[in-house]
C-alpha cells in the first residue's frame, strides 16, 4: 500500500472564482502547515475550514489568501488525511501554489489516483470508482442519476449477493466431496445445481437486458443527420441543440465537414452529427466532407433522414434510403409549410417500418414528435431511472457476458450428467468473473489501466 503524499490541483484549469488544490498522504497536513499563515493545521479540528496565508518558506514572500479545509483520516475520501487548499481561480496562481506543494515533499498525483487510493483502501470498490468517473462525464440527469446509484453501491449490492449465492453453492460442492460421511449434510444433486444456480442465471441476463439502455444513457446515441444538400439538416441541429452552431443558407453544399454536438432529449444524450450532404460533386472539398459522411453513417446509432417536402422525390433520396437499410433511421419531412410536391405515400413505402415524422423547422414544429419518437425508439417511452438498475459500463457488460457464459457451460454439464466436481468449476468461473465487477478479483494491471482513464486531480 503506497503511503506517501499525493498532490494535485482538483478544478479545471483557467480562470475562475475559486480553484483548489489538494493532498492526500500521511504527511498533507504538516507539508500545508509548513506554508500556512495562521492556525496550526495539525492542532485544528477535522472537517473545519481555516483562513489563512499560503507563504514562501525561504523568501516568506506571500504566495495567496486562502482557505484551508483540513479532514483527517479515516472518515475522508481517501481514508487518509485530506486537505484541500482554496486559492484565487488564476493560472499562475495555482500553478505557484502546486509548484510550492511539491517542493514541500509532496508528489504530483497520476491520473484518477485520488480514486484509486480509495479504492485499495476499502473506502469504495471498483465498480463505485468507476462510477465516479460516469458521474463527471454525465451529459443528462438521467445519466448522473444512474452513476449516483452505482457510487451509492447499488450494482455492487446486487452483485455481491449474487456471488454469495455462488460461493455457498460451491461450498456445499465442496462438503460433500470432503466429508461425504456428513450424514447432516444435503447432498448435492444435480437438480439442486441447477435450482441454486437459476436464480443468479436470471438476475444476470436482467441486468443485461437493460444494459443497451443503460449504454445509450452513459455514452449518449450516436446520431448522423443525412439528407440532400439544402433540405434543412443544418437547421434541424440548431432546433435541437436550441443554438446557432451550424451555418444555414440557401447555398446547396454549405456544410463541409462534420459538425458534432451533444444534446439532450429527453434525458437521453444525442451525440449529434451534422454532415455534408451526401451527393456527387466535383468540389475537392465538399467531396472529403461527403466521404466523412459516409464513415459517420456506418458509426450511427440512429440516423435522421431529412427530405424536402417542398420537393419532388429525387434518386439522390432513393440511394439515401439504399444506404440507410437495416439501419436504425427517422425520417424527417421537412419543410411542411411549402407547397406539397413530396409523394408521402412513396415516402412511406420506403421507409417500411421506421417512423416518419413532419417539420416546419423555420417555425420549430414537429420538434416534439422527432423527441417523441427518439425516446420510443430507445426506450420505449419514458425513462425510468428510479428504481432501475441500468448496467451502463462496457467493462461491466462484458463481464456479465462472460457469467452467462460460464452459467450456461454448468447448466450443459449438468445436462450431459458430468460429475459435480467439474460442474463446480464453471460455477466458480461465474464467481470469480463477477469478481471483477467489484475488485475482488481482479489485476493489479487492469486497476492501473482503469484509474488512469480518470482525469487529474480526482
Amino acid at each position: 500500500m503506497e503511503t506517501d503524499t499525493i498532490a494535485a490541483i482538483s478544478t479545471p484549469i483557467g480562470e475562475g472564482a475559486i480553484a483548489i488544490v489538494r493532498l492526500t498522504g500521511e504527511e498533507a497536513i504538516p507539508i500545508v502547515n509548513r506554508l500556512f499563515d495562521g492556525k496550526s493545521l495539525e492542532e485544528v479540528a477535522s472537517h473545519t475550514i481555516n483562513y489563512g496565508k499560503i507563504v514562501e518558506p525561504k523568501e516568506k514572500e506571500v504566495i495567496e489568501e486562502v482557505m484551508v479545509n483540513v479532514m483527517r483520516a479515516p472518515k475522508t475520501f481517501t481514508k487518509e488525511d485530506v486537505v484541500e487548499i482554496n486559492c484565487h481561480g488564476g493560472l499562475a496562481s495555482v500553478n505557484r501554489l502546486l509548484e510550492l506543494v511539491l517542493a514541500n515533499g509532496a508528489r504530483l498525483a497520476e491520473p484518477g489516483e485520488f480514486t484509486k487510493r480509495a479504492f485499495l483502501n476499502g473506502r469504495i470498490d471498483l465498480s463505485q470508482a468507476e462510477a465516479v468517473m460516469d458521474l463527471i462525464r454525465a451529459k443528462t440527469d438521467k445519466a448522473m442519476n444512474i452513476a449516483l446509484k452505482q457510487l451509492d453501491g447499488k450494482l455492487s449490492k446486487q452483485v455481491s449477493q449474487l456471488r454469495h449465492q455462488l460461493i455457498e453453492t460451491v461450498a456445499h460442492v465442496e462438503v460433500n466431496i470432503d466429508y461425504p460421511e456428513y450424514d447432516d449434510v444435503e447432498e448435492m444433486s444435480h437438480q439442486l445445481l441447477k435450482e441454486k444456480t437459476k436464480y443468479v442465471y436470471q438476475e444476470v441476463e436482467r441486468l443485461l437486458s437493460m444494459a443497451k439502455q443503460g449504454k445509450i444513457l452513459r455514452e449518449g446515441i450516436a446520431t448522423a443527420i443525412i439528407g440532400r444538400p439544402n433540405v434543412g439538416k443544418s437547421s434541424l441541429l440548431n432546433a435541437l441543440v436550441q443554438e446557432t452552431k451550424a451555418i444555414v443558407t440557401d447555398i446547396p453544399g454549405t456544410t463541409r465537414d462534420v459538425i458534432e454536438e451533444y444534446v439532450n432529449i429527453r434525458g437521453i444524450p444525442l451525440r449529434l452529427v451534422d454532415t455534408a450532404g451526401i451527393r456527387e460533386t466535383e468540389d475537392i472539398v465538399e467531396k472529403i466532407g461527403v466521404e466523412r459522411s459516409r464513415e459517420a453513417l456506418k458509426q450511427s446509432d440512429l440516423i435522421l433522414l431529412v427530405l424536402n417536402n417542398g420537393e419532388e422525390l429525387t434518386e439522390e433520396d432513393r440511394q439515401l434510403f439504399e444506404a440507410v437499410k437495416g439501419l436504425e433511421y427517422i425520417v424527417i419531412v421537412n419543410k411542411t409549410d411549402l407547397p406539397q410536391k413530396l409523394n408521402l405515400e412513396e415516402v412511406k413505402q420506403l421507409a417500411g417500418d421506421q417512423k416518419v415524422i413532419t417539420t416546419t423547422l423555420i417555425e420549430d414544429e414537429g420538434i416534439d414528435k422527432l423527441e417523441e419518437a427518439i425516446a420510443d425508439t430507445f426506450f420505449m417511452g419514458d425513462i425510468e431511472t428510479g428504481d432501475m438498475s441500468y448496467v451502463s459500463n462496457v467493462r461491466h457488460i462484458q463481464l456479465l457476458q462472460q457469467t452467462l457464459q460460464a452459467l450456461d457451460d454448468a447448466r450443459n454439464a449438468i445436462e450431459a450428467d458430468m460429475p459435480i466436481d467439474l460442474v463446480q468449476i464453471d460455477v466458480t468461473r461465474a464467481w470469480e468473473l463477477l469478481g471483477e465487477i467489484i475488485g475482488d478479483t481482479v489485476q493489479d494491471s487492469l486497476i492501473d489501466q482503469l484509474f488512469s482513464q480518470f482525469c487529474l486531480g480526482k
